[in-house]
Formats: C-alpha cells, structure tokens, sequence
C-alpha cells in the first residue's frame, strides 16, 4: 500500500492481530525478524527478507521465503522495516531483499543510479493502485460523491472530532507514501487528513462503516484481499497524466498505476546464492496474492502455515521460479 512521505510514482490486516503477528513493527536496519529453516546451507545460507508493514507485502516475502527454505535450503529471516529504512539495510549489508516495491524514485536514484548498491530484479507480476475510496453504502446512497468535484458538497458528512470542523480523510500507517495532503489543499477541498494508523485500523474503519452506514472516506489500495469481502468504491481524482505529481508540494492529481517490482541488494546479487535467481524469477497475480493474503488476515494462518498451503497447490508456477 504510498506511505509518510509521498508515495512516487512508477502504497497497506485482519483486524489488528493477524497483521501484528505478519507484519507490522517499524524497526532499524538491525533489527531481526523470525527464523525458521531446517538448516542452513552452504549453498544458499542466509536470506534476510525486508517485510514492510501491509499483508501484501507479507504475503510475498513468506511466499518466497518458503521456497527458499524448502527447496534451495536457505537460512531465511524477516526482519520487519518501513520501506526506506528496508533500502537503507540493502545498501549497509543487512538486509537482501525487498519483494514488493512501490516507485521511490528518490531512492532508486540514490541507491540504484548513483551508489549502484541495489539492483532492479525485476516486477513481481502484481499491478498496485492506490486511491480514496467509501463504503459501498455511500456509493448507493450517494452516486456523485465518486467524483471528487463533489466532495465539499459532501464534507460535513465526513466530520469527526478529529477533523476540526473539516471533513475527515482517514489514512493509514505514518510511513506509507502519500500525496494526500497536497491533493487536499491543491484541489481546494474542505477536508483535513487523519492518519489512522495501520492498513488493519483502515479495514476496520470500513467494515464499521458499512455495517453501521457510517460516512468514511479514506486512503486504499490494491492488491488487497479486503474487496472480496466489501467492493469499495474508488473516487474519482483528476485523472493522472505523466509530471502531474513531480513535485510534491503541487500534486493535483490521482495517484498513477504502479507495477510493483523486486530490489536486491547489489553485494547479495552477485554472491552465487541460488535465492537470487527465485526472487527474480518470482512473479503472480494480484489474485494470488489475495489468496495468501485472505488465508493470514481472515484465516488466521500463519504467514509461513498460507505460503506453505498456496505453494503446494502452485506447484507449476513455484517450478517456473526455480528455473
């Protein structure tokens, strides 16, 4: 799911334990994660997987991780960072992969272009859109509240004690790029951004929404299994166009679409770990992705007991990354 400072062109469960348990924890390019392999082995050894804080994301760290375990016999770790501070541990030595990066632009010059201490390993095959959404309910009750011309007609539905007389748009984690407070004062609308804290307090804030025909409006994003329990309706921004959000401070325009790729670091693409060639070679649908994603959030499985249950009934796609 854009996230604390602006999300940049190319992001966010269960309610709040699942994703505690998969992702959330802000840490340091030093912390560690949980370990679980057989062994470790000589030819693969260690693989630190970055895990940022959205069940997406876990979803494809413990995926891979998996694989990498059972059948590259990796020692595999998830140390559980914020984006930047992920592409931070990749250029220091501490941190070997990202698996679901959404642009930074600013980062991959700096990393990638300029330091050249991180690689592109190419899209993970999920295409990411982000956006404000409402309830279902709204949308029924409200048909025009989807274009955002319309939005101060609607803006004293959405106050609370926390917007100051505004209407509220409700985001999410502290760190998730986001365009939202320039789109708020550059389209001249009477609203004021809330931040609620984690992908799982946005699910929450929409499940309660809907149940109690609640106005919300907030930031979202998909891939998200949440759609295959509530279809939220996507607001219509002023449609992107290329340069529309290049600077930050004038941003008037809807988030673009984002093919979502894979980075390691450079140091770790050239050791001869057979784990370099199964990220790279790892790429599924925003479908699949929902599928481990509902089974952590909704099933309450463990992110390692969801991967292990998605890959054996994946076997053709796992062997393609493994290839």
């Amino acid at each position: 799911m854009a996230r604390g400072t602006r999300r940049i062109t190319t992001v966010v469960v269960a309610a709040g334990m699942a994703l505690g348990l998969a992702a959330c924890g802000g840490g340091n390019i030093n912390s560690s994660g949980s370990s679980s392999a057989a062994g470790s082995s000589a030819k693969c050894g260690d693989l630190r997987i970055a895990v940022n804080p959205w069940t997406g994301y876990v979803s494809n760290a413990h995926v891979i991780g998996y694989v990498a375990k059972t059948k590259l016999g990796c020692n595999v770790t998830y140390p559980e960072l914020k984006e930047e501070v992920s592409w931070q541990g990749m250029a220091s030595g501490s941190i070997d992969t990202v698996v679901e990066n959404w642009g930074h632009p600013d980062l991959v010059k700096k990393y990638i272009t300029d330091q050249k201490v991180v690689v592109d390993a190419g899209p993970t095959g999920n295409q990411g859109i982000i956006g404000w959404y409402v309830p279902p309910w709204m949308a029924q009750k409200y048909p025009d509240i989807t274009d955002w011309n319309n939005l101060n007609k609607y803006a004293d539905l959405f106050k609370t004690s926390e917007s100051g007389g505004k209407g509220q748009l409700l985001d999410g984690d502290p760190s998730y790029v986001t365009n939202d407070e320039a789109l708020v004062t550059n389209l001249n609308l009477n609203f004021k951004v809330v931040t609620g804290g984690s992908e799982a307090a946005l699910i929450t804030s929409f499940r309660q929404a809907e149940k109690n025909k609640t106005p919300l409006l907030a930031y979202f994003y998909e891939p998200q299994w949440f759609f295959s329990e509530t279809k939220l309706v996507k607001v219509n921004l002023p449609k992107w166009t290329q340069g529309c959000d290049d600077d930050p401070k004038k941003v008037n325009c809807d988030y673009p679409p984002y093919t979502l790729n894979k980075l390691v670091a450079k140091k770790f693409a050239d050791s001869g770990s057979p784990a370099v060639n199964l990220i790279k070679n790892f790429t599924w649908t925003n479908d699949d992705q929902n599928k481990v994603s509902e089974m952590i959030a909704n099933q309450n499985l463990s992110p390692d007991d969801a991967a292990k249950k998605w890959v054996e009934a994946n076997q053709d796609k796992v062997n393609a990354w493994l290839k």
